[in-house]
């Protein structure tokens, strides 16, 4: 075997975990009409082929902005942008159906090429398009009628999950339908992000004429939080930079874990982005995981900030500073980055071989989602840790979701002897228990 033999068979076995990481993840590919344009568009085609034949269930979005102004200068409309935002009359409109039609059929017929002498010889492509954009009028606007300009109302996700468990690669143009027939001209951007919010995409990519993100001195950023991203937008931008950076940031935003920037121009930029450990561009991931670990003495102010509000509503009994420095290791926090968002603590009753659940709060901004069930689950493995065989709370207004939580109501009587005595007869907090042994 000679050296480039070994370095293909080194480069496969090295690409298998994220070939076998890829599989079934619903990706959305979005890219604009300078890149279908290009000469090395061909490649992109034989790479989205080959990223199908590997599993990955493909949406594909286009635009069509320069076909567009094209299409608009061969019939002598008037171009009319206001505040960045290309105003779509009748006239245009017919323009960019007929503009974005041909790029869609043009894509299309690209995909679905199967010659013996090509890369995707046998793949079988599957190419799927449809009503799947449900699209409002953007309307009058400081005074400016946009007409048949519009944004993204709904993403039909259960048509395009049903192609894409058929097997197809589902391609969506920069156009949507509304309700009462008519045609609207949407931003690519808008398409992409709220398509990527709505299946719950893994993976957004846009293909650029960069690298990927460039910084402030030029240079590439190789990867990055969505916040970094935040950083990056500047009034001075152009305007498809900005709704690229704010594409990336909605959806990073909105659940879709990585978001990854790569040049439509490079032969092998999409591949290496995905399949490499050093990737070719840009990776921006949703921002930092929230973290659960024991309170320490630096989160007493953090803590404090957190269940303020609910003491002033008299739901939690008040803490001083000074009593929670004190019982601060009996505090368990969820972080995002650095911010502490959850808390909850576990305070023992070892005569009675049992421990009280207190303080469980989580910032409203984070209610939804599993974040209480990640407390109870971490406070519970405190308590089996300390050999307790059950724990217990008292609540003025989460009684319902404790009971979700398995616990049940219980009398005063059964409460540990110490915590007896303290009961709180004004305040008729309810008691729950839960075994845990």
């Amino acid at each position: 075997m000679n050296n480039s033999d070994q370095n293909y068979v080194k480069w496969f076995r090295n690409a298998a975990p994220y070939i076998n990481a890829h599989r079934g993840k619903t990706v959305v590919l979005m890219f604009g009409g300078e890149a279908v344009s290009h000469p090395n568009f061909a490649n992109i085609i034989h790479d989205i082929s080959l990223l199908r034949s590997l599993g990955v269930k493909l949406v594909v979005v286009h635009g069509a902005r320069p076909q567009i102004e094209n299409s608009i200068k061969q019939r002598g409309i008037e171009r009319n942008i206001e505040n960045n935002v290309r105003v779509t009359d009748a006239e245009t409109l017919v323009a960019v159906k007929d503009a974005t039609g041909s790029l869609r059929l043009h894509i299309e017929a690209l995909l679905s090429t199967g010659l013996v002498n090509s890369p995707m010889h046998g793949s079988q492509i599957r190419v799927s398009t449809g009503n799947f954009v449900i699209a409002k009028p953007m309307g009058v606007r400081e005074g400016i009628d946009y007409k048949y300009t519009g944004s993204v109302r709904r993403i039909d996700s259960d048509g395009i999950n049903m192609q894409l468990d058929y097997g197809s690669i589902v391609l969506l143009s920069p156009i949507g339908y509304s309700p009462t027939g008519e045609v609207f001209n949407l931003a690519l951007e808008d398409v992409a992000t709220q398509t990527a919010i709505a299946l719950k995409a893994d993976k957004l990519i846009a293909l650029t004429d960069d690298e990927g993100l460039i910084d402030q001195s030029g240079k590439l950023i190789r990867s990055c939080s969505v916040r970094t991203v935040k950083t990056l937008l500047d009034d001075k931008d152009c305007h498809v930079r900005q709704l690229l950076l704010r594409s990336i940031i909605q959806c990073g935003e909105n659940g879709v874990e990585r978001c990854h920037c790569v040049s439509y121009q490079s032969d092998t930029a999409l591949l290496q982005e995905l399949f490499t450990r050093d990737g070719a561009g840009t990776l921006i991931a949703k921002d930092h995981k929230e973290e659960l670990s024991t309170a320490t003495i630096d989160d007493v102010a953090g803590i404090l900030e957190l269940i303020q509000p609910l003491e002033e509503e008299g739901v939690l009994v008040k803490r001083s500073r000074e009593l929670l420095e004190v019982e601060i290791d009996r505090f368990t926090v969820l972080k995002k980055e650095d911010v502490i968002i959850a808390c909850i603590a576990l305070y023992p009753y070892t005569e009675a071989n049992t421990g009280e659940i207190a303080c469980v709060v989580i910032h409203p901004d984070y209610r939804k989602g599993n974040r209480g069930e990640r407390l109870m689950a971490a406070v519970e493995e405190n308590a089996k840790k300390q050999g307790f065989d059950s724990v217990f709370v008292l609540t003025t207004v989460s009684g319902h979701w404790f009971l979700e939580q398995g616990f049940t109501e219980q009398p005063i009587e059964k409460l540990p002897e110490g915590k007896k005595q303290m009961y709180n007869f004004q305040r008729k907090s309810k008691i729950y228990s839960k075994n845990i042994a």
